[in-house]
């Protein structure tokens, strides 16, 4: 039997970019989850004209790692897939996530820097620093990622515990790249191409969500006085 698999899309004033969003998900997917950050836009009522069925989730607080939480909580399929609502992670790439779960990983996380991938958005400096963090978390951790600071990530429901996931920010998907190598997870990279974002601005703040990355690897580090090497099956 196929998993089922459950979508979830933070928004926060999306709604010019969610016609585009829904129209690249697969039409196998088995659930969509708006994380609504309180819109003062047509967000909700747009992803409910355009994809029948759809769950909203309310957030209870701010930020895109609150925001991911709730709506894993809400999840009911076998696996998650979380992807952007601004049109930046493509969801025809939903496919390569699942297939890499279902040939044994644990955790598929995208990468923008393995063959196959790309950005259309990261800058130089962003991308300077993305290298750096990366570098520091493997040699802190014994990992080997390509790519920690992108937002593009897909695994088994089973593993919502293990990750014990307690951010609010943008360090969220640093925070589940750790803590599922410090569990041991079969972790899968898989290539993937970020776009630009379609309409309106980012909040992503570069100096101040990389200092909030960095505190997460550091604050992880101490937590434990022993780091399980993580068995890594990365994608060619």
């Amino acid at each position: 039997m196929k998993p089922s698999v459950t979508v979830i899309v933070p928004a926060m004033n999306e709604a010019d970019n969610l016609p585009h969003v829904f129209a690249t998900l697969p039409t196998w997917i088995d659930e969509v989850i708006l994380v609504d950050g309180n819109s003062t836009d047509e967000t909700v009522a747009v992803a409910r004209r355009l994809r029948p069925g759809l769950r909203v989730v309310t957030q209870s607080r701010r930020g895109k790692g609150n925001a991911l939480i709730e709506g894993f909580a809400a999840a009911t399929g076998d696996i998650i897939v979380m992807i952007d609502a601004d049109g930046s992670t493509d969801g025809h790439e939903i496919a390569a996530f699942v297939e890499a779960l279902e040939c044994g990983a644990d955790f598929a996380k995208g990468s923008r820097y393995l063959p196959g991938g790309g950005s259309d958005d990261i800058s130089p400096v962003r991308s300077l620093g993305n290298r750096a963090l990366t570098a520091l978390t493997n040699l802190l951790y014994g990992t080997r990622y390509t790519d920690l600071c992108y937002g593009y990530n897909a695994f088994w429901t089973k593993h919502l515990d293990t990750l014990a996931l307690d951010c609010d920010g943008f360090e969220i998907e640093t925070l589940m790249n750790i803590r599922a190598a410090r569990a041991g997870l079969m972790i899968d990279e898989v290539p993937s191409h970020e776009r630009l974002r379609i309409h309106g601005e980012s909040n992503l703040r570069a100096v101040r969500d990389g200092w909030r990355v960095l505190q997460t690897i550091l604050r992880e580090r101490v937590r434990t006085t022993a780091v399980p090497r993580t068995e890594m099956a990365l994608a060619d």
